[in-house]
């Protein structure tokens, strides 16, 4: 088994901000953390919107964006769900993000958050971890062994408590702390997600298997 990768999307430009920014401005520069994948129940979204509500509803230091494509009912039900939670102001749904505007909402983000049920690799996770952002994910994310090893990132269960613990453990670390978890994410990712070192990876094992090993 060898690890899947994804091209390096490089630094940050002023367009990529501006094209995320363009599309949620009831954001106004506040702080965010960014969920971007299909908005679905087997990603966790209404445990993740309980666990946003519990930690960063009294402190209103922090927003939430979820982004990505989303049924209509399910949506809905999220939306009445962030009401009935006090958080609605706070929540943002820009739908699927693609291009410049993607890339900016990752390297804007001050955390990427991932609490899934299953996830056979996440190829978010990857592409946050290249933009050197902090990774937090549930222990149902197949990647998240490598994620907590680099230090890049944090992962608990996938159950309400779990995810609460998560942003809990995130909003405790210093400025400094965060920056580090994030230069770490940006190192693992070019050890292990890059798509040169996967490819790697792969022609080693293919030799191996010639060489009969």
């Amino acid at each position: 088994v060898v690890a899947y990768g994804t091209s390096d999307p490089g630094p940050p430009r002023p367009e990529q901000a501006e094209a995320f920014r363009a599309l949620v401005p009831a954001l106004k520069g506040r702080p965010y953390l960014l969920y971007l994948s299909r908005i679905h129940p087997k990603k966790a979204c209404d445990l993740l919107l309980d666990a946003f509500a519990e930690v960063y509803g009294p402190r209103d230091d922090m927003d939430l964006v979820m982004a990505g494509p989303a049924a209509d009912d399910y949506l809905a039900a999220l939306k009445a769900q962030a009401v009935r939670l006090g958080i609605a102001g706070r929540i943002h749904w820009p739908g699927m993000l693609q291009g410049d505007a993607k890339w900016g909402a990752f390297h804007g983000c001050e955390a990427f958050v991932l609490p899934s049920h299953q996830e056979n690799f996440g190829i978010v996770v990857a592409e946050a971890m290249a933009c050197g952002r902090p990774t937090l994910i549930s222990d149902k994310v197949n990647i998240y062994r490598e994620v907590v090893s680099s230090g890049g990132g944090l992962a608990e269960p996938d159950d309400r408590p779990g995810i609460a613990r998560l942003l809990t453990r995130f909003a405790a670390l210093s400025p400094q702390e965060r920056r580090q978890m994030g230069e770490h994410a940006r190192a693992g990712f070019l050890k292990s997600f890059e798509v040169g070192q996967a490819a790697e990876d792969l022609n080693a094992a293919c030799r191996d298997a010639i060489a009969g090993r």
